[in-house]
């Protein structure tokens, strides 16, 4: 049976607790002043700096806190004590900085899909062997109080496995789940929960045909592409935030057609007011407005470093530049050469499963083309998109 994040929670909190140890501005996160400033002085405790003052965090309770005991949980002091550090120190989980092991009993209970560890050591070891293999970068949504001793942070995980040589992206999305040890207020349990499965319970056979059906080829060429963060990564599709970006634009006649491709390649080819060429990026788009296919563009997506004003005039009206505004979009992707009533039914499963988890799909969609049409067709990578209203990551 699934497990449920109240079954796991509750196991959390009944465990014993451990002996004392002596011991989304812009689209990927940056570190914050905060965290510069831990990072320059790495020889001394990290965690002290925010655990204390005084040295000994349970000290730092106020009388009403002793009054009551530590029996009822973390003040609201200590608990956003501990969501800033972690807001600071996790963004360093996989650079040459690293976590900060004060912060931690020697005896951690972690536990993810397909790992588990009972020591600082095993925890740490864990963390440099996907250094070492998979090249992880880490971003970090969301850090909140959800127990009388425990922590939770929502992130997502984009790492290369470099040992195949297409190094295929995994891209793992969900919650940390984070116990704290009432007698010191140190890290003594970590168990994740992934968005894309329902078993999350160790071992996990599900979790590992997670991981071995994201080492699939999909061919994407080494060109720019719109900037975009995965928050959420389910079974059935992608949640993506999406940066801004400038497209140039031709009406189009059918999802899957080339209508109008000549036009707009004709103008990154030169066919504009200056003659300038301008470089090839990928996907190609087409956009339908409505579920009928009545009004169909094609887009080429244009480099990220250009601006309207910048910008050569069109040559021909058939041609319009204009700016996306980006946001939060719901992706399927699939291989094969796209036909028009594959892509349709892929629009109509997306917006299907959209809808039953109660989001919000606005009218229309994208479809990206990723690759020329002499690709073979089970290298192709190919999405449908769909723009979302009133998103939150929870």
């Amino acid at each position: 049976m699934a497990t449920t994040t109240t079954s796991l929670r509750s196991r959390l909190l009944i465990l014993p607790p451990s002996p004392a140890s002596p011991a989304v501005a812009s689209l990927r996160l940056r570190p914050s002043a905060a965290t510069l400033c831990l990072s320059s002085r790495r020889q001394s405790p990290r965690f002290a700096a925010w655990a204390s003052p005084p040295a000994v965090p349970a000290a730092a309770a106020t009388e009403e806190d002793k009054e009551k005991g530590r029996g009822e949980g973390l003040s609201p002091a200590e608990a956003e004590r501990l969501a800033e550090f972690l807001r600071a120190d996790l963004p360093h989980l996989f650079d040459d900085l690293g976590i900060d092991r004060t912060a931690y009993d020697d005896r951690v209970r972690f536990r993810d899909p397909i790992t588990r560890h009972d020591t600082i050591d095993g925890y740490l070891f864990n963390i440099r062997l996907l250094k070492l293999l998979f090249r992880p970068d880490f971003y970090l949504h969301s850090v909140k109080q959800t127990g009388p001793y425990e922590l939770t942070t929502r992130w997502t995980m984009v790492m290369k496995f470099m040992l195949l040589p297409w190094k295929p992206e995994l891209v793992f999305t969900g919650l940390s789940i984070m116990g704290v040890n009432p007698q010191n207020l140190k890290f003594n349990s970590h168990v994740d929960l992934w968005d894309s499965i329902q078993n999350n319970e160790y071992f996990s056979f599900e979790g590992l045909s997670d991981v071995f059906k994201q080492l699939r080829i999909y061919k994407t060429p080494e060109i720019e592409t719109p900037k975009y963060l995965i928050l959420k990564k389910t079974a059935n599709y992608e949640i993506r935030s999406y940066a801004p970006f400038l497209i140039v634009e031709s009406k189009g006649d059918k999802l899957t057609g080339s209508s109008g491709f000549n036009n707009v390649t004709g103008y990154i080819f030169g066919k504009n007011a200056s003659s300038e060429k301008i470089p090839m990026t990928t996907p190609v788009f087409t956009r339908t407005s409505d579920d009928k296919v009545s009004d169909v563009s094609i887009q080429i997506v244009l480099p990220m470093n250009k601006d309207l004003d910048s910008l050569p005039a069109p040559n021909t009206e058939a041609v319009t530049l204009r700016k996306v505004d980006g946001g939060i979009a719901a992706v399927k992707k699939f291989s094969g050469r796209p036909k028009e009533e594959v892509v349709l039914q892929k629009e109509k499963d997306l917006r299907s499963q959209l809808l039953k988890d109660g989001l919000k799909p606005q009218q229309g969609c994208l479809l990206a083309r990723y690759n020329d049409p002499r690709t073979q067709s089970f290298l192709m990578r190919n999405e449908v998109l769909i723009w979302l209203d009133d998103f939150t990551l929870e």
